[in-house]
């Protein structure tokens, strides 16, 4: 198996600008997932931000999950559960609006961490779309316009802890999917592993890398690029030891956003008919709470048997 890609950034700005392109480009095109190193966001930050996550878990969320733990009998299970996931979490929304005022528990130093955290996350995931727009061929700005809809995007943060699990090979910390969204950028702890991709029908563990930035991409990107870019089944193990910290920031496209495939890239691959549907973001995500773990293809059918409803006057224009 070749190696999991990872791309420095900073020689955007260089001699190697059209490797790196290049590199985006096969990972997105054959991996679904990259690891992003010199991406702009401070290291501090990034260290304050797991310090402070880690301890918030010990002080608000480990006892809940023990709670939970003890409630549902999982430490005495015989058999595999398909039906739960070994992971403590919790959501933190920035765009269109922050709901972190709401978030019980949250310190005053963590709040602030948090919400200088994602303004550097926003930009590098408008960043990202603008570098998949130049690698599609599209206009700039064509995919941060496809996403805005009438409100601006839906942006935010799931906070998650994957604690030590007595039987790991009976539980997953987060079972195999796809993620709804747009792109996603998770920084994920330096140190325990645990997240692993599908590749060629084989688990691919996505290393843990300090002050890295893992990107990988989500449905609508699928759509949008007409299949040239696919999202990725994706999971997490269980770990007998160790506590893994992840924070998986999505930047989605707006409820109203109306998600198509690019008419340019339809026309570039005029054998291939337009086999994705169009729909709008916000009844994607209500088909998508259901059918989360299972295969993405019958929610795309499931549109496509829906795309009657979708007003033209909807769709973003560029």
């Amino acid at each position: 198996m070749e190696n999991f890609p990872v791309i420095d950034l900073s020689k955007l700005n260089g001699e190697e600008r059209a490797l790196t392109m290049e590199l985006i480009h096969d990972a997105c095109e054959n991996w679904g997932f990259f690891e992003l190193v010199n991406h702009g966001i401070s290291h501090d930050l990034m260290d304050t931000v797991e310090r402070l996550t880690k301890e918030h878990y010990m002080k608000c969320m480990e006892q809940r999950f023990k709670e939970m733990v003890e409630s549902n009998g999982l430490e005495a299970v015989q058999s595999e559960i398909n039906d739960m996931d070994w992971e403590s979490t919790f959501f933190l929304r920035h765009l269109p609006a922050s709901n972190m005022h709401e978030i019980p528990d949250l310190e005053d130093d963590y709040r602030k961490a948090m919400k200088e955290f994602a303004v550097g996350l926003q930009k590098l995931a408008e960043q990202m779309l603008d570098l998949l727009c130049e690698n599609l061929g599209l206009q700039k700005g064509y995919l941060k316009k496809v996403f805005y809809g009438s409100k601006g995007p839906n942006f935010g943060t799931k906070v998650s802890n994957y604690p030590p699990c007595p039987k790991p090979d009976l539980i997953e910390g987060l079972r195999a999917h796809t993620d709804a969204g747009g792109i996603i950028l998770l920084f994920q702890d330096g140190k325990v592993s645990g997240l692993q991709l599908l590749k060629d029908d084989q688990w691919v563990d996505v290393p843990p890398m300090k002050h890295s930035i893992v990107i990988n991409l989500g449905d609508q990107l699928e759509v949008i690029t007409n299949g040239k870019y696919k999202s990725v089944m994706h999971r997490v193990i269980a770990q007998t030891d160790g506590n893994r910290m992840s924070l998986a920031s999505f930047y989605n496209p707006g409820d109203d956003a109306v998600i198509y495939p690019a008419p340019s890239l339809v026309e570039k691959e005029a054998e291939k008919n337009q086999i994705y549907p169009k729909f709008v973001f916000d009844d994607y995500m209500k088909l998508y709470v259901g059918l989360k773990f299972q295969a993405k293809e019958p929610r795309f059918e499931a549109m496509k048997a829906m795309e009657s409803t979708v007003t033209p006057g909807a769709i973003a224009t560029v």
